[in-house]
């Protein structure tokens, strides 16, 4: 299964270095170089994962982490990658949503399984499904089962499935629902997709 990386690294060689291994993986790797960067490619490209250091330039990591979690309520996982190991900045990127934590120096081979790991633990197989409590969903081939039952849906059912499972746990209203997923772009994609 490939992947759609984001690599938000402001030193060039460690980005260049990352971006190569996630490629020979057969992953996609799009590449940032500050996080006001990283931000709005997180909205265009809608990544399956980002890597990100936390001393980057205008906006830094933490900062960075709280708007893709607070301000987007984005639940895309993110492994932060940095020089800064001590214990209580570890405890913190994770408590404010970080899904892992690497420090520099470190090994690609590292890198990679944490990637899968994270992955694994966030309901996305190999596969590209998507899953959650029996509900299985194919975002690549925009299929839905439930219990290995496959679900016979409107592209608007889709779209509203999709927008759930990705995000198990939060609440939305009805307007906000109505927003994200029957607004449509000129695009004619669903609006949601630029944020998640």
């Amino acid at each position: 299964m490939s992947y759609k990386i984001l690599v938000v690294e402001d030193e060039k060689d460690i980005n260049d270095m990352l971006t190569r291994v996630l490629e020979a993986e057969g992953n996609q790797a799009v590449q940032a170089y500050s996080g006001t960067e990283g931000f709005a490619l997180l909205e265009r490209e809608n990544p399956d994962l980002i890597l990100m250091d936390l001393m980057l330039p205008e906006l830094r990591g933490e900062e960075l982490l709280r708007r893709i979690r607070r301000e987007k309520h984005c639940n895309v996982p993110v492994i932060v990658i940095t020089a800064r190991g001590a214990v209580r900045e570890k405890v913190d990127m994770l408590n404010a949503g970080a899904d892992d934590y690497i420090t520099k120096p470190f090994e690609p081979e590292e890198v990679l399984a944490r990637i899968d790991a994270v992955l694994r633990r966030t309901g996305k197989d190999e596969s590209g499904c998507i899953s959650y409590r029996g509900l299985e969903v194919w975002p690549d081939s925009r299929r839905a089962a439930l219990n290995g039952q496959e679900l016979i849906l409107t592209i608007r059912e889709y779209d509203l499935l999709h927008l759930l499972v990705q995000n198990p746990e939060k609440v939305f209203s009805r307007e906000r629902l109505y927003e994200l997923v029957y607004l449509w772009k000129s695009s004619r994609k669903p609006i949601f997709l630029r944020y998640f």
